[in-house]
């Protein structure tokens, strides 16, 4: 409360009204803090949107170039189908056949005690090496507006942490200048006539 009295009603824009007491460092602040602002919304926007983009094409290319692959397990799973351990599935290693005839192995995941020879599904990528399902169109997008989100925010506090840190380097200029000024003709003041 002590603070709003010296400093009176806070009056919008003022740095941009014309004064006859306006220093050039008002002026040069009031520049900075909008050039700060404009820089850290534009950045920001951009930023959002090119990794969103980046992110919703990627997954889109995966959903063409990825592919389900009907495998089999190559030796029985650990765990049995009749145990109830809880564990939904468990990791084992399973063999392919691509369209060109080439043969991989993998690990993948299977009901428990699923014996060599089981078929499942697997997806595989244009090079025939095991991937996860992809996203649906939904999730994508989803996933997308996220990560554009977040670098959209995180690029923007860049230029507007800057903006804070030469603001307030130019306050402590002017205060320094007003000591300074204070210690001249301070002084000054104190003096009596008689």
């Amino acid at each position: 409360m002590p603070l709003k009295a010296f400093r009176g009603p806070k009056v919008w824009l003022w740095r941009w009204r014309r004064n006859p007491l306006k220093r050039r460092a008002d002026v040069v602040e009031a520049w900075v803090l909008l050039g700060a602002w404009l820089v850290t919304v534009v950045t920001g926007v951009v930023a959002g949107l090119v990794a969103s983009r980046s992110v919703e094409h990627g997954l889109a290319r995966e959903r063409v170039e990825w592919h389900p692959v009907v495998a089999q397990v190559a030796q029985k799973a650990p765990g049995s189908a009749t145990s109830g351990s809880g564990v939904g599935q468990v990791w084992t290693k399973v063999r392919w056949t691509l369209t060109d005839g080439s043969s991989h192995t993998g690990q993948a995941r299977v009901a428990p005690g699923s014996k060599a020879g089981t078929p499942i599904t697997v997806w595989t990528d244009p090079r025939g090496h095991l991937v996860t399902r992809p996203v649906t169109a939904a999730q994508a997008h989803r996933r997308a507006n996220l990560i554009g989100g977040l670098a959209g925010v995180s690029t923007a506090a860049v230029p507007f942490i800057t903006g804070l840190a030469v603001r307030g380097r130019l306050e402590r200029h002017r205060m320094d200048h007003w000591d300074a000024e204070w210690a001249r003709f301070g002084p000054q003041w104190g003096r009596t006539t008689g």
